[in-house]
């Protein structure tokens, strides 16, 4: 029983426990932890759309200097 273990939490290098924290301050914690989450996840996908979209461009760009297929005239018939 009284060897609780308390989590400890440092914010601006100030050591803090977790479960000595008021409820207020642990919501705010866990705001905090959630956002910066989300945000290492949105970075993540951010990624993932750069390289796609500079994949998409690269092929564009290939297209366009691809030697284009003979023209057809067009043939008109009295």
């Amino acid at each position: 029983m009284g060897n609780e273990k308390k989590t400890p939490v440092t914010i601006d290098g100030v050591e803090y426990k977790f479960e000595d924290m008021t409820e207020q301050q642990q919501m705010l914690l866990n705001h905090v932890a959630d956002l910066e989450r989300k945000i290492g996840s949105t970075k993540f996908q951010l990624d993932q759309l750069q390289v796609g979209r500079d994949a998409f461009f690269t092929m564009l760009k290939a297209a366009l200097e691809a030697k284009p297929e003979e023209a057809v005239t067009d043939v008109t018939v009295n």
